[in-house]
């Protein structure tokens, strides 16, 4: 298959926040074009869009997966589900399963350290949080069962063992194949990611402030003065840059042939860019977010499905906007209108290059030209997944 790339460019303007925290509490930054600037983590930003996935029901569930730690108890859990007279043995069976796919386990001393006499030993735990899909974990769960007469030696049959390890495999979730699986005890389950997601700067110089805030004892008599408690919260506002780079081939590679029998083998793809587009545009990382209820959507959206490789347009604004005008959303977006047609004459491919734009008031006209406009995100859903499967069903 050719190399095709889906870029994903927003401009999003957030009030006073701490979106994204680094370990002192303040606002996450960074130097850019000699400034600080805002900076919101691609971790962040991608657990929101995963977060998404679920919550705005993007994606059925059997197309999502689990990352946890506790991968032992979810695949014991689907064993009673299945077969309720294994309930008593269905944690070792479990993790007879888990590790026979190449996974290690152990009770975490913590949890073991705390268990009082007369009470069952702690269930085991992956040493990491390990990414699984639905469709994985019900075939676990079911080679589990296969085995439970004596799992020891089911496993050591090196087909059964092969078999567990193709499992976890196989079949993996839209989440999966889109942020990709990494296992450091078995490289062998990897799962490249088809997304990269770009740390979401400001375009504009940023410096972090700090709230003073008071909380008052309601049981407090009229004798009894002052404040229950007090603190500080740092925050900042900024018009953010967000971009992140899909690559379809990839993403097609790692769905395989998709996770269900009755469909071709573009269907799942086009859901899977679907749900990434409009997962990514309209998430929001929630930290801090009933303190500052920062609730906003992008001013801009711009999206590029091209054949040559991904190209952030972040150099726009390595001179940070001055909003010498009062505010940056309309400077940035003429410093897009500018920079990108510069960009793609260049480098870009004209013929082979579509691009659709999403945007929000005046302040944003400028990027009308650039592609073609959307009225709304579920049209702009809609007509990229479509692009997305014609190039598909194009032979190579």
């Amino acid at each position: 298959m050719n190399r095709i790339f889906l870029d994903v460019h927003a401009l999003q303007t957030v009030p006073p926040s701490n979106l994204n925290r680094d370990d002192t509490g303040a606002p996450k930054s960074a130097v850019y074009g000699g400034v600080p600037r805002a900076r919101v983590s691609s971790q962040a930003w991608k657990r929101a869009t995963r977060t998404y996935f679920k919550d705005e029901h993007l994606l059925e569930p059997s197309e999502l997966g689990v990352r946890t730690k506790k991968i032992v108890e979810v695949i014991a859990a689907r064993i009673t589900e299945f077969d309720s007279s294994l309930a008593e043995n269905a944690l070792q069976l479990a993790n007879e399963t888990v590790k026979a796919t190449g996974l290690k386990t152990e009770v975490p001393q913590r949890k073991a350290a705390a268990v009082k006499e007369g009470e069952p030993e702690p269930a085991p735990e992956s040493k990491y949080l390990v990414f699984l899909s639905t469709r994985q974990l019900d075939g676990l769960a079911r080679l589990a069962i296969e085995g439970a007469a004596d799992i020891a030696a089911f496993f050591k049959d090196k087909e059964n063992k092969a078999r567990a390890k193709q499992t976890a495999d196989t079949r993996h979730s839209v989440d999966i194949a889109l942020f990709g699986r990494m296992v450091a005890d078995d490289a062998d389950i990897n799962v490249d990611a088809a997304v990269q997601v770009a740390h979401a700067l400001s375009v504009h110089r940023v410096d972090n402030e700090s709230d003073y805030y008071t909380a008052v004892d309601d049981e407090n008599s009229d004798a009894e003065t002052g404040a229950g408690m007090i603190g500080t919260v740092d925050f900042n506002s900024a018009t953010l840059y967000r971009y992140a780079a899909l690559g379809i081939h990839q993403l097609a590679a790692n769905l395989g042939e998709g996770l269900r029998d009755d469909e071709s083998r573009t269907e799942p793809v086009r859901r899977a860019v679907e749900a990434f587009v409009h997962g990514f545009v309209a998430s929001l990382p929630t930290g801090k977010i009933n303190t500052f209820g920062h609730h906003t959507l992008p001013d801009a959206v711009i999206v590029k499905l091209r054949t040559t490789r991904p190209v952030s347009f972040v150099a726009a604004f390595e001179d940070p906007v001055r909003g010498e005008s009062g505010g940056y959303v309309r400077e940035a977006s003429e410093r897009l209108a500018e920079y990108i047609p510069d960009i793609e004459r260049a480098y870009g491919d004209e013929d082979s290059t579509l691009t659709w734009v999403l945007r929000v008031g005046p302040n944003t006209q400028k990027l009308a030209g650039i592609g073609t406009e959307s009225q709304t995100i579920g049209h702009l859903v809609t007509a990229v997944g479509q692009a997305v499967a014609e190039r598909l069903e194009k032979p190579a």
